[in-house]
């Protein structure tokens, strides 16, 4: 069985990452909106990009969080399609990825 304690760091890591900027980008759509048209524009656009980051953060925590479910199940490093070795190359770059790179290319 392989450890994956260094894995699980990063993973947590990032976890956290994310969870202070998702907080920064809560805070920073809460504030109050000015009533001049042309900055009203602006911060509509600001708002829909922060959003789009928002909802992108969101679904890599979704990961992050599988991720280090399948090291409690033991199960991480094996890919949920095809049941191969995940190579540990592709976990260092995208370390919640759940596929290995020939089923990743297949979706």
């Amino acid at each position: 069985m392989t450890d994956w304690t260094a894995q699980q760091k990063i993973l947590e890591d990032r976890l956290k990452e994310l969870d202070k900027k998702l907080h920064k980008i809560e805070d920073t759509l809460e504030e109050p909106h000015t009533r001049d048209l042309e900055d009203f524009a602006q911060e509509t656009e600001d708002t829909e990009v922060m959003e789009s980051l928002g909802n992108a953060g969101l679904k890599e925590i979704e990961m992050i969080n599988a991720a280090l479910q399948r090291i409690k199940d033991g199960i991480y490093g094996e890919c949920q399609k095809c049941g191969d070795d995940i190579l540990p190359e592709r976990l260092e770059v995208i370390p919640y990825t759940p596929l290995c790179r020939n089923c990743a290319r297949k979706v």
